[in-house]
């Protein structure tokens, strides 16, 4: 057997493993996160509080952030058990565009250098762009 067979057989393999389990591993994977992010809300342990505190000013911080938190919990939750998923990516989708306000709303926090030159804060809501793409990617991925 060549190597270029062998590289092949193995490539074709592993692709194939990667179709059988990749929906699945990104759908409990997204759970996870939504949970984990989620739970350190009502803790008072979350890092993005104050950011999401600041961007939906016209609710208390003390009411916002906790349900905030709850609400990605229930997402996660929803996402890990396969007849809630249809909930679960309609709780994130909602969820996904209060996560862009503050582009809007605090441009100041988000920016280092307009338009390109994201603080940390604006690098964590860009990186919802991948959650998004998942969550359409485990839409995708369900029956009718």
């Amino acid at each position: 057997m060549s190597f270029k067979s062998l590289f092949e057989k193995i490539d074709s393999l592993i692709v194939s493993w990667m179709r059988s389990y990749g929906f699945f591993l990104l759908r409990i994977s997204l759970g996870i996160i939504f949970i984990w992010f989620g739970i350190l809300k009502p803790l008072g342990l979350s890092p993005a509080a104050e950011l999401a505190a600041n961007t939906i000013y016209w609710f208390s911080p003390e009411f916002f952030v906790p349900f905030l938190g709850l609400w990605e919990v229930a997402i996660g939750v929803c996402l890990l058990f396969r007849p809630l998923i249809r909930i679960g990516l309609f709780l994130l989708f909602t969820q996904m565009v209060g996560t862009f306000l503050p582009l809007i709303i605090l441009p100041h926090i988000v920016f280092v250098d307009f338009p390109f030159v994201l603080s940390m804060e604006g690098q964590y809501i860009i990186k919802n762009l991948v959650l998004i793409s998942a969550g359409i990617v485990v839409g995708g991925s369900l029956k009718n």
